[in-house]
């Protein structure tokens, strides 16, 4: 099967690019076809222009294959940290040039973009895997964990992807060396458990 893994976060010595790696291997090692990409890395440009708005725009090569990739994939992962309860620029940056009409969603019959539209993607599950500096505690009482209803409601429930699981890793700032040698071990187990042996 092949498994979309997106990373959003600046620093290469991150523990979202150790999430990033063990969900890569973990994919391989049970005969996935892993799709790979570190938008900083490849320095993913975010910014939805006008002319990309229309569901029958021409698409830049990078958006256009980034879009075909999406809706061939039996299963996505996306990776990255939460800042200020949402996802770095980059990431949302992707998800407005990406998750876009007539590749993730379309609206049907007399609907004019007014209504709720019909999920096209063919993704058997998706995954996010976040890191947060906030307690979990605090995130629910406070925020209402935000990043939970941006991923599951308003974008793979939204383009029909219904399997869904989200973990944040929190508190990675404080945390030390045997505590994300145990998280690593729960990405592997969870991608494991949605993305089974071929």
């Amino acid at each position: 099967m092949k498994i979309l893994v997106i990373l959003g976060h600046p620093d290469k010595e991150s523990f979202n690019h150790a999430i990033a790696q063990t969900t890569a291997q973990t994919l391989q090692t049970s005969g996935h076809e892993v799709i790979f990409h570190d938008l900083y890395d490849e320095g993913f440009d975010p910014i939805l222009t006008n002319a990309e708005l229309p569901k029958d725009a021409k698409l830049d090569p990078v958006i256009e294959k980034h879009c075909h990739e999406l809706t061939e994939s039996g299963g996505i992962v996306i990776i990255h940290p939460n800042w200020w309860g949402a996802p770095p620029a980059i990431i949302k940056g992707w998800i407005d040039r990406v998750i876009r009409p007539g590749a993730a969603y379309a609206f049907v019959g007399d609907d004019g973009g007014e209504g709720v539209p019909v999920g096209l993607l063919k993704a058997k599950a998706a995954l996010v895997f976040n890191t947060s500096n906030t307690a979990i505690e605090r995130e629910m009482l406070v925020f209402g964990d935000p990043l939970e209803t941006i991923w599951k409601n308003c974008i793979f429930g939204l383009c029909g992807v219904n399997w869904f699981y989200r973990k944040s890793f929190t508190t990675v700032v404080t945390s030390d060396e045997e505590k994300r040698f145990q998280w690593l071990d729960e990405v592997k187990q969870t991608v494991e458990k949605y993305f089974p042996q071929c």
